[in-house]
């Protein structure tokens, strides 16, 4: 039997485990090389400290959780991707987390309570992050200085790479229609009457909303596989006219009850389905598909629609912004709720790449959008060459046209690193869908999310320090130059398919 036993692949245990019998090798101290100790270590926590410090002037009340505390549980959950209470939990569970948020030792009990990363996001806005992201990119520089024959050149001579794009950042709201967002509106204002009938006197006779009618006729409407154009003309005039109804029942009821009754919420929901409501007439009767400031959401009034005409979704609903990108440092130069035109910040942008290192870039990489007229002036003007095809006609001689294709591809690769970039935070992290409902909150979220990335390119140093100055000079050096290098290109890429073939030739 005791032979046979060691012939089984796999023996059945049937004994219930007990958690105080439960083996922890973890004893002592922590492990020095573990990823959050390392961006623990490389984080400006001081002059964090100092800015956030600033948001408590007074010196009454109680005290407050640190700063360390407050952003570093905000990093947590932004690479981790995790929402608030899980947050809390990987917290609770881990000492390594633990100790990037501050604690002396490990405790079993929760730091705090998960609604706290709410009060984090309000407390850290997105200005404040910026100065932060000024404070770490000054150290990367500073571990990126070059060698004493790059420090000969004189001042003023431009130098880098300047790589600019700008992205939507979708807000987490339902997709928004017309006629979705009237019968929206349509049940909140019966909802504020409800609630203003509530202390109205007695003498007042309640408004009619013929809800059910209304809720009736929308239903009909959105419940079709196809909608013509007329009938959908029709569904949203009625639902106009349900809308404008309720809103001047309110006004009645307002002279008889104080808008006052009504929490914070609901009043300014009021005003945002006041203000939808006057947007929608005025399409409805100019047959006008958009207008200026175009409402689409109520619970966020700020968030606009961003038409940029991709191939996946025309139009995004959420916030713009405009990044750069040197040397894979990723820097948010521009967020706003409007659709500008980002082309018109370059030359404000390429003035701030001026600002933080001295000197302008040798070459700007950007979108088609970016080569106006007035910038490819302006850079010719600084001697910055603005990548892209040239206005001037094409040369004859071959070998120089054959050049020049071959700069515009290589600018065209080089510009591909921001689109990286904007991969990276979409489908690592959450800048594909931002869950905050506030507009302040929201660029907190997307300062956050760009922290993060440029803390893991931080941490990502120390290894190709290690790799151009130890492992590449060997392999230029080796007959296997080749194949060292398709070797750890695989590696480092996860292709596994080609990795044991190069080492087993080797």
């Amino acid at each position: 039997t005791l032979a046979l036993r060691k012939r089984l692949i796999y023996q059945p245990q049937f004994k219930q485990l007990s958690f105080e019998n439960f083996h922890i090798p973890f004893v002592g101290t922590l492990e020095k090389s573990n990823r959050w100790i390392k961006m623990a270590d490389s984080f400006p926590w001081y002059e964090a400290e100092l800015l956030y410090a600033k948001k408590f002037p007074s010196k009454r009340g109680v005290p407050a959780l640190t700063d360390r505390m407050a952003l570093g549980s905000l990093i947590i959950k932004e690479k981790l991707g995790l929402s608030d209470d899980e947050t809390i939990e990987q917290i609770r569970d881990n000492p390594y987390l633990q100790y990037f948020i501050g604690l002396e030792s490990y405790q079993n009990e929760a730091p705090f309570d998960g609604s706290m990363l709410t009060h984090f996001h309000k407390r850290l806005n997105h200005g404040d992050l910026a100065e932060l992201q000024e404070k770490l990119r000054l150290q990367y520089h500073q571990k990126q200085e070059k060698s004493d024959s790059d420090d000969d050149e004189t001042p003023g001579t431009n130098a880098g790479k300047f790589i600019v794009d700008a992205t939507c950042a979708p807000a987490d709201i339902a997709y928004p229609t017309d006629l979705g967002i009237l019968n929206d509106s349509r049940e909140k204002s019966e909802t504020i009457i409800d609630k203003l009938y509530q202390h109205a006197p007695e003498d007042i006779e309640k408004p009619r909303t013929y809800r059910k009618k209304a809720r009736k006729d929308f239903l009909g409407m959105s419940m079709k596989r196809k909608l013509s154009r007329h009938l959908l003309y029709r569904g949203i005039g009625k639902q106009l006219r349900y809308l404008g109804r309720n809103l001047k029942s309110i006004e009645k009821l307002s002279q008889r009850v104080s808008l006052s009754v009504l929490e914070k919420q609901w009043y300014r929901n009021l005003l945002v389905i006041s203000e939808l409501y006057r947007q929608q007439l005025e399409m409805h009767c100019s047959g006008r598909k958009s207008i200026d400031d175009r409402l689409v959401s109520i619970c966020q009034p700020h968030v606009r629609p961003i038409v940029h005409g991709k191939a996946a979704a025309k139009t995004e609903f959420g916030m713009k912004l405009s990044i750069s990108v040197v040397d894979g440092w990723s820097i948010v130069e521009r967020m706003s709720w409007k659709n500008y035109n980002e082309g018109c910040d370059l030359i404000k942008e390429i003035v701030h790449y001026h600002d933080r290192y001295g000197y302008y870039p040798e070459s700007a990489h950007a979108d088609k959008i970016y080569r106006t007229k007035a910038n490819r002036l302006w850079c010719q003007a600084k001697v910055i060459r603005l990548s892209g095809v040239s206005l001037v006609r094409p040369p004859k001689d071959p070998e120089r046209n054959r050049a020049r294709r071959k700069q515009i591809q290589e600018d065209e690769g080089i510009r591909n690193a921001v689109e990286g970039k904007f991969g990276q935070a979409k489908r690592r992290f959450s800048l594909n869908r931002v869950m905050a409902r506030l507009a302040e909150s929201s660029k907190t979220v997307v300062s956050i999310i760009f922290l993060v990335m440029n803390l893991e390119h931080l941490l990502s140093i120390h290894f190709w320090r290690f790799f151009v100055q130890f492992l590449w000079p060997w392999s230029a050096n080796n007959r296997a130059n080749d194949l060292f290098r398709m070797t750890f290109y695989s590696l480092l890429h996860g292709e596994n398919s080609i990795a044991p073939i190069a080492l087993a030739a080797g």
